[in-house]
């Protein structure tokens, strides 16, 4: 369980590293072509979950924050089996409560997240390292579940 929190606390601060640059280089610009057509670094002020939904929302992201984290040190450190493929899906709950740690801490301390990347060749929403930490461990998750996870054939 310490291994599992230290992996978490550190993928946290690479987040806010990364939202620190954001903060101090790009802000004051705005936005920066990556890479033409492609991808763009764009400084916006999220008050709100992934394309704008509940807006102002602040303290229900910081409570479902702590329901998830509460959730999930409890399943690891309590009920998750010790087999291998479970290794795999502490792994995703990692990334998923270090992504929801990395946007609480901007919640928390400047009433918005710091979103910068951003995708020009399609409409998507503008996004962060914390959000890709829970993507991926949502997909990660999903994948495990349905595939490598198998249930106990009860005899």
């Amino acid at each position: 369980m310490t291994l599992f929190l230290v992996l978490t606390i550190i993928l946290t601060v690479i987040d806010q590293i990364s939202k620190y640059f954001a903060l101090t280089l790009l802000k004051p610009v705005g936005n920066i072509t990556f890479i033409e057509g492609f991808m763009d670094f764009t400084f916006v002020e999220n008050r709100g979950a992934a394309f704008g939904i509940l807006h102002g929302a602040r303290w229900f992201f910081l409570l479902a924050t702590i329901v998830i984290t509460v959730g999930i040190i409890y399943y690891v450190s309590k009920k998750m089996p010790k087999e291998k493929e479970y290794g795999y899906l502490k792994f995703s709950l990692m990334l998923i409560m270090a992504g929801a740690w990395g946007n609480a801490i901007d919640r928390l301390f400047r009433g918005y997240v710091v979103d910068y990347f951003e995708f020009t060749f399609f409409d998507w929403p503008v996004f962060n390292v914390a959000d890709i930490y829970v993507v991926c461990g949502a997909v990660l998750m999903a994948l495990i579940v349905l595939f490598v996870i198998k249930d106990e054939k009860k005899e």
